[in-house]
């Protein structure tokens, strides 16, 4: 059972990391990396299409992966 899990484990970290480095950048460039994440934050943009889907796909992956992480310590 243990082995199982830690197999799924990796198997969704790497998972986790694929989709995570498939996402495109928010901003670009240091001007980018100090007001963009208050755009974000406070902005009304929605995520569109591609975006949309390997957002919810990550927000999957990291809850199987805590999940997971957590199954392997109770056994």
């Amino acid at each position: 059972m243990h082995t199982l899990l830690m197999v799924l484990l990796i198997i969704m970290a790497l998972a986790l990391i694929v989709v995570v480095l498939l996402q495109s950048g928010k901003s670009a460039g240091l001007s980018g990396a100090i007001s963009g994440g208050a755009e974000q934050l406070f902005g009304k943009q929605k995520a569109r299409g591609m975006d949309l889907v390997l957002h919810r796909v990550t927000i999957v992956l990291s809850v199987l992966f805590f999940v997971l992480a957590l199954a392997i310590t109770k056994f």
